[in-house]
């Protein structure tokens, strides 16, 4: 009977007559490491999640602790102070509830495959409703949303998942672009794909985080609180729903102007 041949305790090596079962080994033994390797990194990605969701959602409801714990030291506290602590106090709560309800979003993507419902959709009155919506987060710094679409211009997705994708892109858009300015909203058909495009004037995004932008808990500018910034996840879902959709998402940016590009099929 041929014997093993063993060069070390991690390779395997038969006698000649047996190579095509030592590929055979060495291929399974492969994909058992590769298969070990995926197992470590999605444990790290859980362990990442939980740290990042203790780290964000510790500053507001400290916030929230701090304000409500003045409110009930000081029941006489004078009603226009008590009022300011209380508008406060709401505004960190929902801060809190929306980086909750962003975890959670990333989490079941993570953990199941996305299903669509995929149905007819009008792009105009689509993306026109979503400016309509962002009104008064635009009004503030005089800042508008032009949408350039044809009226017959149809997609077929799921509605409410791509309204995620937009609505995701566009908040991206309009905190990072400048006063005054105007976030233009356009999309065509091209190679039987129907192509959408955010383009706003602001600082550029570095040409080495390209490439990260679209990674969860990315936040573009580092130096933004998680009071202001997102938690990193708005992008990262984006580029999960458009993947399901057999689309691409990609952005480019220079001094002139920053451009997130969605391509999806028409059918």
């Amino acid at each position: 009977m041929d014997k093993l041949v063993g060069k070390s305790d991690d390779e395997i090596t038969l006698s000649p007559e047996l190579y095509f079962m030592e590929n055979k080994l060495k291929q399974i033994k492969n994909i058992l490491e590769k298969q070990k390797k995926a197992a470590l990194d999605a444990e790290q990605r859980k362990n990442d999640l939980v740290v990042y969701l203790a780290h964000d959602i510790k500053t507001p409801l400290t916030s929230v602790i701090g304000y409500l714990s003045l409110l009930d030291e000081a029941p006489d506290m004078p009603p226009k102070q008590k009022a300011k602590y209380v508008g406060i106090t709401l505004e960190k709560a929902y801060r809190l509830e929306q980086l909750i309800n962003e975890f959670f979003e990333i989490t079941r993507f993570n953990l199941q495959t996305i299903f669509l419902n995929k149905g007819k959709i009008n792009l105009l009155f689509m993306l026109q409703q979503m400016a309509d919506e962002f009104y008064p987060m635009l009004t503030p710094q005089g800042k508008q949303v032009s949408v350039n679409v044809p009226n017959e211009l149809t997609l077929w997705g799921d509605a409410d998942k791509l309204a995620r994708v937009f609505n995701n892109i566009l908040k991206n858009a309009i905190a990072y672009s400048y006063e005054n300015g105007v976030i233009d909203i356009a999309a065509e058909e091209q190679d039987k794909n129907i192509v959408i495009t955010f383009m706003n004037q602001g600082n550029p995004i570095p040409q080495e985080k390209l490439e990260t932008i679209f990674k969860k808990f990315f936040r573009l500018d580092t130096s933004r609180s998680t009071n202001t910034g997102g938690a990193g996840l708005g992008l990262a879902i984006a580029k999960e729903i458009v993947n399901a959709h057999g689309g691409n998402i990609f952005v480019q940016s220079n001094t002139e102007k920053t451009v997130f590009t969605v391509v999806l099929p028409q059918k």
